[in-house]
């Protein structure tokens, strides 16, 4: 199983550590653990609201294409460390991911 832990920018959230499958999104990981990360575009990267910054464990995930990228520049703080939520899949069974969630009210999105 890999993990993935979630830390988050806004102080009042505690970190959440979760166990994951190859083949999962973290972004629907975070909706079904009750963890708010916007995506207003439905998860098919056509906006930029499910921005996430993944601080180790970039290798467990698909390269960055240039469409993601170009959303990415779009994103509030953008970083080298970016992505997009519903674009990192886990590749690796036994991956050790970290994701640092922005501040999701500084983010136009809908409430989920």
């Amino acid at each position: 199983m890999a993990i993935v832990k979630f830390t988050f920018e806004d102080p009042n959230i505690p970190p959440k550590e979760l166990e994951a499958s190859l083949g999962d999104n973290i972004s629907e990981l975070a909706d079904d653990n009750d963890i708010h990360i916007n995506h207003n575009c439905g998860r098919v990267c056509a906006c930029s609201t499910c921005h996430v910054y993944i601080e180790e464990g970039e290798d467990s995930l698909p390269e960055i294409s240039d469409r993601e990228e170009d959303f990415i520049d779009r994103a509030l703080d953008p970083r080298i460390e970016s992505r997009l939520a519903c674009q990192c899949i886990i590749q690796e069974d036994d991956a050790v991911i970290e994701v640092l969630v922005p501040d999701q009210t500084r983010i136009i999105g809908h409430e989920h």
